[in-house]
């Protein structure tokens, strides 16, 4: 699942002034790490403001790479898998210009946006609350020096938002894929109707197919992207200080999406596929629930057939994860800057 949020505290270098720019290159690490903890501090609404924007910017940037993982993710559901050829991305990129037009490309994309607020927001914000909660019980806020244990607050608290904010906004999501997947039959005429259609349908539950293989995957995803994120970026402050905030949010949030999605690429596709069951009142394929989907994608794809599309989830992953960790960065700094001055 796409990775998209930074968790934890931020830590911007410079975000304190000019100050701690020219003087951390002198910095012990022990200094650092207070500086880690010293950033500015912006309010709720800012908070809320700066997460989803960051979302919807990193989502609609990557919206081309987005769809050609879905589109790969759903081939063997329908088809004979022996009859489909080796996976191209540029060859299904060639198809969708030449049947559907460049603007294919960004179908689906406004419910990924009129998601992807709400959901970023949500993830941001419900990260800071957990990680606020868990360091409230005496046991954990007594030893926050620890590092093992920061970890694993970082772990429970990312995992906590993920499935929080994954709940609230899944039925956009679902939406978000059937749109996705339409090529020249257009069932869905937008999301209101997608929504209309669906409950009328496949009744209210429709709206929820694949939540169970969503819940499963977005915990995992959000947990190691986000304790892989804070711990790559803190150890990479700490050994070179005087390097660029932006280049230390774009290499240590790269790295963690790439972690998470390989790990939680199999949940992902799961996902898609039981999102589509029934859709435009095609008959379902996976009847026995979520391990039967499993077991059935197993023996008629193979093991690689979890990881249909993964190559272009790489390719989004680079962009988009370092696009969402920077411009979520930078508001909060701007904003953070803005109050101050008024």
């Amino acid at each position: 699942m796409q990775t998209e949020a930074r968790i934890g505290v931020v830590a911007v270098p410079d975000g304190g002034g000019s100050q701690s720019s020219t003087g951390s290159g002198h910095c012990r690490p022990e200094q650092q790490r207070k500086q880690v903890h010293n950033q500015p501090h912006v309010g709720t609404l800012e908070n809320l403001l700066a997460g989803g924007v960051a979302g919807a910017v990193s989502k609609t940037c990557t919206a081309p790479l987005a769809r050609l993982t879905i589109l790969f993710q759903v081939q063997g559901m329908h088809s004979d898998v022996a009859s489909l050829s080796k996976a191209s991305i540029w060859r299904e990129a060639s198809r969708v210009v030449y049947e559907e037009g460049l603007r294919a490309f960004w179908k689906g994309n406004l419910v990924t946006i009129v998601h992807r607020l709400p959901y970023s927001s949500i993830i941001f914000y419900a990260y800071e609350e957990y990680k606020h909660l868990l360091y409230s019980i005496p046991a954990l806020g007594n030893h926050r020096n620890n590092a093992s244990l920061d970890a694993c607050v970082k772990l429970v608290g990312g995992g906590l938002a993920g499935l929080t904010a994954a709940s609230i906004a899944y039925p956009l999501d679902l939406v978000k894929t059937r749109l996705s997947v339409q090529t020249n039959t257009m069932y869905y005429k937008g999301i209101s109707h997608a929504l209309y259609a669906i409950c009328r349908d496949e009744g209210i539950r429709g709206l929820y197919k694949g939540l169970g293989a969503t819940l499963l995957g977005v915990g995992p995803n959000i947990a190691i992207s986000y304790a892989a994120y804070e711990t790559l970026r803190s150890q990479w402050q700490s050994e070179r200080p005087s390097d660029s905030p932006v280049l230390v949010s774009l290499g240590s949030g790269s790295l963690a999406g790439i972690a998470s999605s390989t790990v939680t690429f199999p949940l992902d596709l799961v996902r898609r596929r039981m999102q589509l069951e029934g859709a435009a009142g095609r008959s379902p394929v996976y009847t026995t629930g979520l391990f039967g989907a499993f077991r059935h994608i197993m023996k008629t794809e193979g093991f690689w057939g979890f990881y249909r599309g993964i190559l272009p989830e790489y390719y989004k992953v680079v962009p988009g994860v370092g696009i969402v960790f920077m411009t979520y960065e930078a508001l909060k700094s701007f904003l953070s800057s803005f109050n101050a001055e008024h």
